[in-house]
Parts: C-alpha cells; sequence; structure tokens
C-alpha cells in the first residue's frame, strides 16, 4: 500500500512559524524529505528513527533535479513510508509544489497540502513593512527575480502598488533597470530582506537609484528578497523585530 506524500511549507525560517499541522507530520512521518532553506532546528523536530533525505538546489547548485525529486517521493510512498515534503515557505509559492503533487497525482500516489507562511508575507512584516496599508497600496504581487531577466517581455513585470521580488537579489541591477524603462520614479522607495524572520535578519533600505549601491555596502548575499513600494516608508515608524534590545547578539 502506498504511503501518503505530504506536501508541507515549512515558513519563512523561524522555526516557531512552522504550522501545528507542519509539526504533527515532522514527528510523524517515515521520511522527511527537506530543501536547502530547512534550518537543523526544524530537523531536530523529526522522529528520532525518521529518514532525513536533502534535496536542496541552491544558485545552480543541484543535489537533485526537480525529475529526480519527483521521482524520489513516489518511490518512498511505493515502498509504504508516510513522506513529509518539507519546503521553505509554501509550496505553491514558487515552491514547485504543484509539480510534486502532480507528479504524485499521475502515480496514484497520495498526497496532501499542508500550506506554509510565505516569506513573500513574512520577511517584509519582520523588517516592519506591511505589503498592504490603507491610503498606501491597495495591491501586491510575488513574482520571482526571473520575471525582470533581459529576455522577458516587458508586460512580464506585474503592475502593484507593492512588489515582491523573491530569489532577486542577482537580478537587482535588471529589476531596477527595468523598472526604471517603464516609467517608475528614481525615487521609489526599495527594501532588500535577507534571512527574513530569523537571527541572521539583515535589512537594507534606499530608492530605485541607491538601492544597488546599499546593497553593495552591506554585502548582502542570497536568499534575499526585494520589496519595492511606497509602503517601504512605513518601515520606520513599523520597525520591531530588528530594533529590540540585544538584537543580534545570542
Amino acid at each position: 500500500m502506498n504511503g501518503t506524500v505530504y506536501l508541507v511549507g515549512a515558513g519563512p525560517g523561524d522555526p516557531k512559524l512552522l504550522t501545528r499541522r507542519g509539526l504533527e507530520l515532522l514527528q510523524e512521518c517515515d521520511c522527511i524529505v527537506y530543501d536547502a532553506l530547512i534550518g537543523q532546528e526544524l530537523l531536530d523536530l523529526a522522529r528520532s528513527d525518521a529518514e532525513l533525505i536533502f534535496v536542496g538546489k541552491r544558485s545552480g547548485q543541484h543535489s537533485m533535479t526537480q525529475d529526480e525529486i519527483n521521482a524520489l517521493l513516489v518511490a518512498l510512498s511505493q515502498d509504504g513510508n508516510s513522506v513529509c515534503r518539507l519546503k521553505g515557505g509554501d509550496p505553491f509559492v514558487f515552491g514547485r509544489g504543484g509539480e510534486e503533487a502532480l507528479f504524485c497525482a499521475a502515480h496514484e500516489v497520495p498526497f496532501q497540502i499542508v500550506p506554509g507562511v510565505s516569506s513573500s508575507i513574512a520577511a517584509p512584516a519582520y523588517a516592519g513593512i506591511p505589503v498592504t496599508q490603507r491610503d498606501v497600496a491597495a495591491s501586491f504581487a510575488v513574482v520571482t527575480g526571473h520575471t525582470a531577466g533581459d529576455d522577458a517581455p516587458p508586460e512580464a513585470l506585474p503592475v502593484a502598488d507593492t512588489i515582491i521580488f523573491l530569489m532577486g537579489i542577482k537580478a537587482l541591477p535588471v529589476i531596477v533597470r527595468r523598472l526604471l524603462e517603464r516609467g517608475e520614479l528614481s525615487d521609489k522607495p526599495v527594501a532588500v530582506v535577507r534571512w527574513g524572520t530569523t537571527s541572521n535578519q539583515q535589512t537594507v533600505v534606499g530608492t530605485l537609484s541607491t538601492i544597488e549601491a546599499e546593497v553593495k555596502r552591506a554585502g548582502l548575499k542570497t536568499p534575499a528578497l526585494i520589496v519595492v513600494g511606497e509602503v517601504v516608508r512605513l518601515r520606520d515608524e513599523l520597525r520591531w523585530f530588528d530594533s529590540r534590545p540585544l538584537w543580534g547578539q545570542t
């Protein structure tokens, strides 16, 4: 009998933001198949005899291809295992969870989706930046940095009051250029948040004309997301996570 594959959103980084259902499955499943952004604190919550299988993909370095991951999930299920497929953020928000679910369905493997807190919302919140705000931003869009690539058509960039670019730090120069080319003002506020919701969180704020230099000065690398919009100005008043006493001291 095939075991069930659970596509579980692990949340944005802080282990405390894992959902109750996600925690239950992490503690119950036979196999934990996890991505690169899954921290050790989460893995320590797994059943003591669970098999932990790393399938992470970061910056072009893949321990497994997506096809291999799909096949692995099915094989583990067909061996009778319950499988917790642990993904950063939410499995259906640029997590390729849909592909894995479709592959399971095609092979008659039972699966369930367990939503997670997406970094696209949580990281800005921990930086003191709401993605919507009355009289400031009535809409937001979430895209990947690849959306702004030189080969992408101009209409690929969404029109919204707030735009969040996931996996966008390497594409920052192109993102800035393409936003300016379509008519955005050079003083449009921008924030870059690295390792959002964790004790390593870094936030850099600037404008379309200054953010590249600010990010370079701060030495920000992946994983980071970019927030573009007037809501960034609210950080001065709403900053809370990284303004606490003893912040950054361990």
